[in-house]
């Protein structure tokens, strides 16, 4: 059974592709992969400079991967731990990535009113809330770390029982972590109208176009080939299907359900009436949007990893996932929210070995990259296109002193050493979870998780 995502069945379900790449073309830029890191790519090159050629490669439709199956979030963060880009750049290019990423939220909400597309783009913000007192002290220690790395008062707000009900009532909730710098979009009508928005500004995209290797100056297909100065690649998870690419990013599962629509009553019980996104407090955590038709849309990890960076994009979810996915948002939200599932999908998203992701050109071989956004790509692809466009112009610019700029810094560890690292964290993620839950005090398998991950570092 083919899984289309929830986003795209409301549009009608996929599009039928535009025409196929049957002959070989030349452009100035040659795009492979027509998710957000390529379209905006595309987008941001012709804005810059029209006479370019650009052209973007798709294996199946604009969005059919992450980018159409997302949890419609634009969220204001580069994934990654702060304690790791310090690292790498020091505490002033730490905070420039973070000031870039937070202002990327307004720069789509321009785009889209600037080009007309009908996404359901609401900038509300985004919480975290705590249902106990340890989910609450993470919070506290979290909105201490942003006041120290050098966050404004507005920019990390933390709530007590009675703010955090005043946005949206949570079953149990005692408090929460409230930013403004989160937008939310229906993920489908975002990429379907940026790919518009490319075709209209001059950009030319082919899709079922199955890309069998990247090379300097080429692209190619079973049918045709690009030659091109620049060739980039915006593959993110997929990027693991190419030649001598598959330990760059793993492809790492996530699992969505959308309700049917919520009651007037409901919605009265439950309050969000901003539109907020929603992360749950929890190590295994879930994230939430409230949909602009009344429903609740919400996803989390299932089956996190298959072997040899093998991708499930036109897999259903297991019936465990979908029915624990049901289960949290009735412990998040009580009987308000027990209703029926309208649609159950899943999709990848890449992750690289440090959780931070890169973007860089090599000038010598004429190749460029972005990805490895670890699921906060929504924002984080526009701001690393508009990065990428400066590179490739060959501008020096803020956005190109980022400290994301360069090459992934370590490749994923072979099979089988990999599939048993990323379900070795997930199920001491789950079990930190459950000893949490039943003693009320830390629990070390977290910590452990952590470390075995990267994502610390």
């Amino acid at each position: 059974m083919t899984s289309v995502s929830f986003w795209f069945e409301q549009l009608g379900g996929m599009p039928e592709p535009r025409p196929a790449l049957e002959e070989r073309i030349e452009a100035d830029v040659c795009i492979v992969g027509g998710g957000y890191t390529g379209l905006w790519t595309a987008y941001e090159l012709h804005r810059s400079d029209p006479s370019l050629e650009v052209v973007v490669l798709e294996r199946e439709v604009a969005g059919f991967g992450a980018s159409g199956r997302n949890g419609g979030w634009v969220l204001g963060v580069v994934s990654g731990s702060r304690t790791g880009w310090i690292e790498r750049s020091g505490h002033a290019g730490a905070l420039a990535l973070e000031r870039a990423i937070q202002a990327t939220v307004d720069e789509v909400g321009e785009v889209v009113e600037a080009e007309g597309i009908d996404c359901d783009f609401v900038k509300g913000g985004t919480l975290v809330t705590a249902q106990s007192e340890l989910e609450l002290d993470r919070l506290r220690a979290q909105h201490a770390e942003d006041r120290e790395f050098g966050l404004a008062e507005g920019d990390s707000v933390l709530l007590d029982a009675a703010g955090l009900a005043g946005g949206v009532r949570v079953q149990g909730g005692i408090g929460g972590l409230f930013s403004p710098h989160c937008g939310r979009v229906q993920p489908a009508k975002l990429v379907r109208g940026l790919a518009e928005a490319v075709e209209r500004n001059g950009a030319r995209i082919y899709e079922a176009t199955a890309v069998h290797g990247i090379e300097p100056g080429r692209a190619w297909s079973s049918a045709g080939e690009v030659r091109a100065r620049w060739i980039v690649r915006a593959t993110e998870a997929y990027t693991a299907d190419l030649p001598g690419l598959r330990r760059v990013l793993a492809p790492v599962n996530s699992a969505m359900i959308a309700t049917e629509p919520l009651p007037a009553d409901a919605w009265q019980e439950l309050g969000w009436d901003a539109c907020e996104t929603m992360l749950d407090g929890r190590r295994l955590y879930t994230y939430l949007q409230r949909t602009a038709d009344g429903r609740i849309a919400l996803g989390g990890r299932g089956v996190p990893y298959l072997y040899g960076s093998r991708t499930a994009r036109e897999e259903t979810p297991p019936a465990a996932t979908v029915d624990g996915l049901r289960r949290r948002l009735v412990d998040l939200f009580g009987p308000a929210a027990d209703v029926g599932v309208a649609g159950a999908w899943q999709g990848v998203l890449g992750v690289s070995r440090t959780w931070r992701p890169a973007v860089g050109i090599d000038n010598t071989r004429g190749l460029a990259w972005a990805g490895g956004y670890a699921g906060d790509g929504v924002a984080a692809s526009n701001l690393a296109a508009r990065t990428l466009r400066d590179l490739l112009l060959g501008a020096d610019t803020e956005l190109t002193r980022l400290p994301w700029v360069g090459p992934p810094e370590r490749t994923w560890e072979p099979e089988p050493f990999r599939y048993a690292g990323i379900h070795a964290v997930h199920r001491l993620l789950r079990a930190a979870d459950r000893v949490e839950r039943r003693t009320g005090r830390p629990s070390r398998l977290g910590d452990v998780a952590v470390t075995i991950s990267g994502r610390g570092h």
